[in-house]
């Protein structure tokens, strides 16, 4: 993986508990980095699932505090440190996060005392969990890694952000939820990958029909994030070399309308990944599906 910045879309779903879609997460390796922006349901198994060992993970950046995009925190610190991590967790988002993750510690104390003192005799390193409460335009700085993070609009959902992240001359943006947001194009300009939430509203609408959900409910669910055309708006004004979806808001029919309305509104390249779909960043970049399989070459 020399001189290569990996992206694994491990989870590119939503709240809805799907097995083929899971909580969204995002794995960015690079030769001497691994960490997760978001971790939602499912971020240890997709994990598990990689080539990347799961006691390697110890750094997660959270998007916001909605718990699709952190109920996975859980299982990939107490897993990892069962696996062999021998270092702490630290887990950076918006205020409150500190919090989180102090709560977390002490509702899994009685687990962390056994494992650690009295059974397998694990590290106390490892066990630990560490919140950080950042700020906008936040920058960490990792050996061969650098993230940024931006303020998105969610609304009403507080301090929700993106990410700027950068590896020498590499770079991807991860754009978090948010609504429609013009600004994100000139954050996300000439990117390499800039990946990009999306609802498709008619299929959010006939699922919501089917459920019985109220219409003033369905319709702040499609306010709050992007549709399709307006993805595309940001794309033809971006022009990342790829553009990518995750956290796919919608129902029965959400991918044709995606990528239909997408198709008819940008000319460049663009995937609607399934889950553990990979990038790879070096010379070119290099689409596989899960099994490895080569689907994009750019």
């Amino acid at each position: 993986m020399e001189d290569v910045f990996r992206v694994t879309i491990l989870g590119t779903g939503t709240p809805v508990p799907l097995i083929e879609r899971m909580g969204c997460s995002i794995l960015i390796n690079t030769p001497q980095s691994n960490l997760l922006l978001d971790c939602g349901r499912g971020a240890a198994q997709r994990i598990y699932q990689t080539d990347t060992p799961l006691k390697t993970v110890n750094a997660i950046f959270l998007t916001h505090l909605h718990y699709d995009h952190c109920i996975g925190i859980s299982d990939i610190w107490l897993t990892g440190w069962l696996n062999g991590r021998e270092e702490p967790m630290l887990v950076y988002g918006p205020p409150g996060t500190k919090d989180m993750m102090f709560n977390l510690s002490e509702a899994y104390k009685e687990d962390i005392h056994i494992r650690r003192d009295l059974d397998e005799k694990l590290s106390p390193d490892g066990a630990l969990l560490f919140g950080y409460d950042i700020a906008d335009n936040h920058i960490q700085e990792f050996t061969d890694l650098r993230l940024e993070s931006f303020a998105v609009d969610h609304n009403p959902v507080p301090d929700a952000r993106g990410y700027i992240v950068t590896s020498k001359d590499r770079k991807i943006i991860i754009s978090g939820d948010t609504r429609y947001m013009p600004k994100m194009a000139n954050i996300a300009r000439d990117a390499d990958i800039l990946i990009h939430e999306v609802s498709a509203p008619n299929a959010i609408r006939k699922r919501s029909h089917a459920i019985g959900r109220n219409d003033s409910h369905t319709e702040a669910v499609i306010d709050h994030h992007t549709s399709p055309d307006e993805a595309a708006k940001i794309f033809s004004a971006a022009r990342p070399k790829l553009a990518v979806y995750y956290h796919i808001v919608g129902g029965p029919g959400s991918e044709e309308e995606i990528i239909s309305t997408t198709t008819n509104n940008y000319a460049g390249k663009f995937i609607l990944p399934e889950d553990l779909t990979s990038i790879s960043i070096g010379p070119h970049i290099v689409v596989r599906d899960l099994s490895g399989h080569i689907l994009m070459t750019i």
